[in-house]
């Protein structure tokens, strides 16, 4: 089922491991970020569970005799599989039986009720999250700059290409949905904006049976916009959404469209980091506030060009999530993990590396040029802290990622600076 025009996913690598090592793969998140095609690209049959084709046919099969559907070469893709949550049961018992790895293929944009689902296909299934595409995957960063060299030490100093502020804009709106690529400016928000009301009403319905109140939940949703790449608890949230809009909402219930919100992959927060069990440094617990992409933190604020080019301190909140987005992507096709840090004396590092091997690096993301050298300061400080803690390790790069900036190079002081634009994994 290989598509000539398929463009290539830094994820593709992962699933070819996971089929490789497992009896089924199911590949989850977000709807548009590209499942479907990088999921038939790696499978030899499929059976699509949400086509309306003969009155949905293929998910009224499904449910008479979930097995029906299975049967067909493999890797065999089984989209949207949560339609019908049975389905699971059915591939963890296939696989069991016919004891082979690389069987099946699940994807699902959505985490369904756990009715109808009584395994947790541990051993049997293993899970792989997909998030859109970065800068790299959709053509708009030259990849002069690999991160994984980079974190290694492993770095040359290079003239990257001037960047414009209006083409950052542009790719923030735009966002990494694989159908939105190559699209005109001033067309470029309408997928966003279309993803969110989608959301609002048609997909919610598919993972929650209460009925629920799209106004408070889009009153939600524009605070956790206004709050992109920040950490922020419930309570404040509660409060922003009194002081901008007005209105009032429980905690209870705050927490409850949240969790709706989570089933939907419609967030991609970052865990924080601990440098050492044993270190004596206290570090805050609190994840980073991401959406899924930073242009549906734009569709949400009604964000255009020509506004954030006159608010340039809400586009570096918005630049912040584009970058932290692309670094998870590389960091994951690698092998790490990313994180951020904040701790109870103030310091706080926008994104940390932890590599397979356990050492991290420290990144700082600026989104202009005349920002670096108070960004190195702040890592060279954090760095120092670590060294005088005997018990922390402290991190082997420290790295700038910036928007306008034409090179790549190492600073005198040890500090690395790469624009976003020329970074790949």
């Amino acid at each position: 089922m290989v598509e000539k025009n398929y463009k290539k996913r830094l994820v593709d690598a992962k699933v070819e491991e996971y089929l490789a090592a497992a009896g089924a793969v199911c590949i989850e998140g977000c709807k548009w970020c590209g499942k479907t095609w990088t999921s038939e690209h790696h499978s030899k049959s499929a059976v699509y569970i949400g086509d309306p084709a003969g009155n949905y046919s293929n998910r009224t099969l499904a449910q008479l005799s979930p097995l029906s559907v299975l049967e067909g070469e493999t890797p065999r893709l089984v989209d949207e599989w949560q339609e019908v949550p049975p389905l699971w049961d059915a591939v963890r018992n296939v696989v069991d039986k016919r004891a082979l790895k690389g069987q099946f293929i699940l994807t699902g944009s959505a985490t369904p009720n756990r009715e109808g689902k009584m395994h947790s296909g541990a051993g049997r299934i293993a899970k792989l999250r997909m998030r859109p595409m970065s800068l790299f995957e959709s053509g708009d960063s030259s990849g002069k700059i690999s991160l994984q060299a980079l974190c290694k030490g492993e770095f040359e100093n290079k003239l990257t290409g001037e960047v414009d502020l209006s083409e950052l804009i542009y790719l923030t709106i735009r966002g990494g949905w694989p159908g939105n690529i190559g699209t005109a400016a001033n067309h470029a928000s309408i997928l966003a904006e279309s993803y969110v009301q989608a959301v609002l009403d048609e997909d919610i319905e598919r993972v929650e049976t209460a009925n629920r109140d799209h106004t408070k939940m889009t009153k939600l949703l524009r605070s956790l916009a206004r709050n992109e790449s920040t950490v922020v608890s419930n309570r404040t949230l509660q409060k922003d959404i009194s002081d901008r809009d007005g209105s009032s909402l429980e905690l209870n219930t705050i927490a409850s469209y949240l969790e709706v919100f989570e089933k939907l992959f419609l967030f991609d927060n970052i865990p924080p980091f601990s440098p050492s069990i044993r270190s004596s440094v206290r570090v805050k617990q609190q994840e980073k506030r991401h959406l899924a992409d930073p242009s549906l933190a734009c569709a949400l604020l009604r964000a255009k060009p020509s506004v954030l080019l006159k608010d340039l301190n809400t586009f570096g909140f918005l630049f912040e999530a584009l970058c932290e987005r692309d670094l998870r992507i590389y960091t994951e096709s690698f092998g790490g993990s990313l994180y951020h840090y904040q701790d109870y004396s103030g310091k706080e590092i926008d994104a940390v590396i932890e590599m397979p091997d356990g050492s991290w690096s420290a990144v700082e993301i600026k989104l202009g040029a005349h920002q670096i050298d108070e960004a190195a300061h702040n890592l060279l400080s954090i760095k120092n802290a670590f060294l005088a803690d005997e018990k922390s390790v402290p991190p082997s790069s420290l790295i700038v990622v910036c928007g306008m900036t034409n090179a790549a190079y190492l600073r005198p002081d040890g500090v690395y600076v790469v624009p976003l634009t020329a970074l790949k994994n």
